[in-house]
């Protein structure tokens, strides 16, 4: 019995090399927003500049963009499981004082 036919997709250099960049400007601008006072916006820019890079991190170093559907729809799975978590935690942080 012969293999099934695997497509693999590989990525040049150069998309390595951009990803690492937008990874490092990302990393450079967490750490600037990291200095500056911006009261209860400081915790919602640091996670949206750390989603930016987890969605780098998947699509590219972990291939996900060239996946199949099944495996996407885990990690969207996954991310709304996430969500959910830090929705309940957001929402006890929040009502712990009343």
């Amino acid at each position: 019995m012969s293999a099934p036919h695997s497509e693999t997709h590989v990525d040049s250099v150069g998309t390595y090399v951009k990803v690492l960049l937008a990874l490092m400007f990302c990393t450079v601008l967490t750490t600037w927003v990291a200095y500056i006072d911006l009261g209860a916006f400081s915790t919602v820019i640091a996670l949206s500049i750390a989603s930016v890079k987890m969605l780098l991190v998947a699509m590219f170093f972990m291939h996900v963009r060239h996946s199949s559907k099944l495996t996407k729809l885990v990690v969207v799975g996954a991310l709304m499981w996430l969500g959910i978590l830090l929705v309940l935690t957001m929402t006890d942080f929040v009502t712990r004082n009343m």
